[in-house]
């Protein structure tokens, strides 16, 4: 009997070992959403506003770690081995918070309003398109609404970006959705601005 386990044994560690040699390996690439470029303002605690960046709602097959392209009208594909190395909704408020508190320096631009003596306005955002397109762009697209701190509604706006890619692949994918979130933060400073 022990030899037959022995055998056994072998047998698995043989099969074990053709498996693992035949089995492909992965390349598995993972991204963050590029950074703010232009230098932070430094706004004081008692600034005249404070912005709170709230949920981020993202579209079920955008909900993910996968980066999502867009093969046709119809077809959504999720990459298997390129990968957002974080939460996507948390990149996109964080890379707002950043890229708004450079475009609006006298407004405290924060994720979380706890502490603060100032009333506060909401801004949420859901987003329904975040991914590559086949005709080569970088699509985003959503609805977002600003609310008073009482939680009256300011504004509510729909917005389409699109950033054509400057070379294929993963990487300028990205960099090209980062490039839509500065878009989308001009877009919203100059709202909430005219809104003040």
């Amino acid at each position: 009997m022990f030899i037959t386990f022995n055998k056994s044994f072998v047998g698995f560690l043989l099969v074990f070992s053709l498996v693992a040699c035949a089995t492909k390996p992965v390349n598995t690439q993972r991204y963050t959403l590029p950074d703010n470029t232009q230098t932070t303002s430094q706004v004081s605690a008692d600034a005249e506003q404070v912005l709170v960046i709230g949920s981020i709602g993202l579209t079920e097959f955008l909900d993910s770690d996968r980066i999502v392209q867009q093969l046709d009208d119809i077809t959504l594909h999720q990459a298997r081995d390129n990968l957002w190395a974080e939460n996507l909704a948390q990149q996109i408020r964080r890379g707002l918070r950043s890229r708004l508190s450079s475009k609006l320096p006298n407004i405290l631009v924060v994720s979380d309003s706890r502490g603060l003596k100032q009333d506060a306005w909401n801004l949420q955002l859901d987003i329904e398109q975040f991914q590559g397109h086949f005709n080569g762009n970088a699509l985003t697209s959503g609805q977002w609404q600003l609310q008073d701190s009482q939680g009256n509604l300011i504004a509510i706006k729909s917005f389409n970006i699109e950033t054509t890619l400057i070379t294929d692949g993963y990487p300028a994918l990205v960099r090209a959705l980062g490039n839509n979130l500065d878009k989308l933060a001009e877009q919203l400073a100059s709202q909430i601005h005219s809104a003040k």
